[in-house]
C-alpha cells in the first residue's frame, strides 16, 4: 500500500498534487510519504506484537535523517553498515542500544565509535574482524556485544547481485566453521558472545528460503547453547520483498503476518530477543521519483522519451535490470491508446535506460512522470556523475511538505575540490 494516487486527474502525494511540487522545486526530485512510512513500519512491528523484538530499520535503504527521525519516534532502531550511517542514526535520535552494526569491512575507527555509542550488537562477518574488534574493545576496557553472521548456504531466489546467503557470497562466516569461531570468540576478553545473525538476501518474494535458513540457524542456536554459549539474541536480517510491477499477475510478496508465522514455527521455542532489519519493505513504496520529459526522438523506428533524471539519480535499472512502474503525473484520458517506447536519461552511458519497449500513454516534452516504488535504494545510491546535482528529497505529511535534502548548486559541488598552486 502507498499514498500516491490520482485525484482530479493529477497524481498526488497524500494531499499534495505533484505538479505543484514540481513547479516549486524543479525536477527531478524524490518524494516520500510519511503516512506510508508509518503504516509500513507499524504493519511489520505489529506482526510481532507481544514478543521481545527490535525492528532495526536498514539505513542503507533510505538514510535521510528526517526519515530516520520519523521512524525513531515510532520506536524503530537502526541497522547500519558504516560509520557514516551510525552518525546518521544517532543524529536522528536513535539510541545506541537500538543500533546494530553490520557489514563486512568495519574499520577499527568505526568499531571504536560504535563502542562509544553503546550499540546493541556487532554482526561480525569474519575471524579477522573478530580479532580486530577484540583488540579495539580491550584497548577501551569494554566488551563488545557480538553476533556472528553465519552463512547458511541458502539461495534466496532473488537477483544474483542481491543474494547474500550462499557459500560463494562475500558475506558471513562459513557454516562449516561457525561453531569453531564461536568457541574462539568465547576466549576473547573483549568479546561478549550474545547472538547469532543471518541475512540471506534482498527483495525475497518467497517464504521458503526464509524457512530453510531460519530452521538451520535455530538448530545452531540450540547447539551453541549446549556448548555453553549464552545466546540471547537472534538477528534474522531483512530481505522481505515488495511489488515493483504493480500490474503484474504474479502473487504479491508475502505479508509480514505470514513472515511472522514462519519465524514462529522455526524460532519461537528459543526464548530470546529477535532482531529484524527491514528496509525495502518499509521504504520502497513510500517514495517516488518525479522527472520531466525533455525530448522525444526516433532512431530507425525506435522511439525514445529522454527525461531530465538519469542513472545517477536512480541506478537500480542500470545496476540490477530492475523494473519500476513509470506513470504520467497527469492522468491519461479514458480510452487513450498506448505505444512502446524506451525511457532513458541524459547521462552519457548506454546503460542510462530506465525501460525498454515500455507500453506507455502518449508523452510530450514537458510532461511529468513518476517512478513508483523508488523509496528504497533510490536516493541513497544517487551520485554526481556527469557533474549532475543530487536530486532533492521531499517529505509529505498530509497537506504539508518539507525539503529534507536540497539540490546543491554547482558552486557547492565544486567547493569540495582544490586546485594546487603548482598546477
Amino acid at each position: 500500500m502507498h499514498h500516491f494516487e490520482y485525484r482530479d486527474g493529477v497524481l498526488h502525494a497524500e494531499d499534495i498534487p505533484l505538479d505543484r511540487l514540481a513547479g516549486e522545486i524543479g525536477t527531478p526530485f524524490y518524494c516520500y510519504s510519511a503516512a506510508t512510512l508509518r503504516r509500513h513500519y507499524s504493519v511489520f512491528a505489529d506482526a510481532f506484537k507481544g514478543q521481545d523484538t527490535l525492528v532495526a530499520f536498514s539505513v542503507k535503504s533510505l538514510s535521510n535523517v528526517a526519515v530516520l527521525s520519523l521512524l525513531a519516534k515510532l520506536g524503530a532502531g537502526a541497522d547500519v553498515v558504516s560509520g557514516g550511517e551510525l552518525f546518521r542514526a544517532l543524529r536522528a535520535g536513535i539510541p545506541g542500544e537500538k543500533i546494530v552494526f553490520s557489514g563486512v569491512g568495519k574499520t577499527r575507527a568505526e568499531m571504536a565509535d560504535a563502542l562509544k555509542a553503546g550499540i546493541c550488537q556487532f554482526n561480525v562477518e569474519s575471524e579477522a574482524e573478530l580479532i580486530a574488534l577484540d583488540e579495539v574493545a580491550r584497548s577501551m576496557n569494554v566488551r563488545a556485544p557480538v553476533a556472528l553472521r553465519v552463512n547458511p548456504d541458502v539461495a534466496a531466489g532473488s537477483h544474483d547481485k542481491i543474494s547474500t546467503g550462499r557459500k560463494t557470497d562475500k558475506f558471513g562466516i562459513s557454516w562449516s566453521i561457525a561453531a569453531d569461531v564461536y568457541a574462539r570468540a568465547a576466549t576473547m576478553e573483549g568479546i561478549d558472545v550474545s547472538g547469532v545473525d543471518v541475512h540471506i538476501g534482498s527483495q525475497i518474494t518467497d517464504l521458503a528460503p526464509f524457512g530453510s535458513a531460519f530452521s538451520k540457524v535455530a538448530a545452531l542456536v540450540s547447539t551453541l547453547r549446549d556448548q555453553g554459549h549464552d545466546i540471547r539474541r537472534l538477528d534474522l536480517g531483512g530481505g522481505l520483498g515488495v511489488p515493483y510491477h504493480h500490474q503484474d499477475a504474479t502473487p504479491p510478496p508475502p505479508h509480514p503476518l505470514d513472515y511472522a508465522k514462519v519465524i514462529h514455527e522455526t524460532a519461537s521455542h528459543l526464548d530470546l530477543q529477535l532482531i529484524f532489519e527491514p528496509g525495502r519493505m518499509i521504504a520502497g513504496n513510500a517514495g517516488i521519483l518525479v522527472a520531466r520529459v525533455t525530448y522525444l526522438k526516433e532512431n530507425e523506428g525506435r522511439h525514445f522519451a529522454i527525461l531530465d533524471c538519469g542513472m545517477n539519480d536512480l541506478i537500480r535499472p542500470a545496476l540490477y535490470d530492475a523494473w519500476h512502474d513509470i506513470i504520467p503525473v497527469t492522468e491519461p484520458a479514458e480510452g487513450v491508446g498506448t505505444s512502446l517506447i524506451d525511457i532513458v536519461g541524459p547521462v552519457c552511458e548506454s546503460t542510462d535506460r530506465f525501460a525498454r519497449n515500455r507500453d506507455m500513454p502518449p508523452l510530450k516534452p514537458g510532461d511529468l512522470v513518476a517512478f513508483l516504488t523508488a523509496g528504497a535504494y533510490g536516493a541513497v545510491q544517487g551520485n554526481e556523475y556527469n557533474t549532475r546535482p543530487l536530486a532533492p528529497e521531499l517529505l509529505v505529511d498530509g497537506d504539508r511538505h518539507a525539503i529534507i535534502r536540497r539540490r546543491p548548486t554547482y558552486d557547492e559541488m565544486i567547493a569540495r575540490e582544490d586546485v594546487p598552486d603548482w598546477v
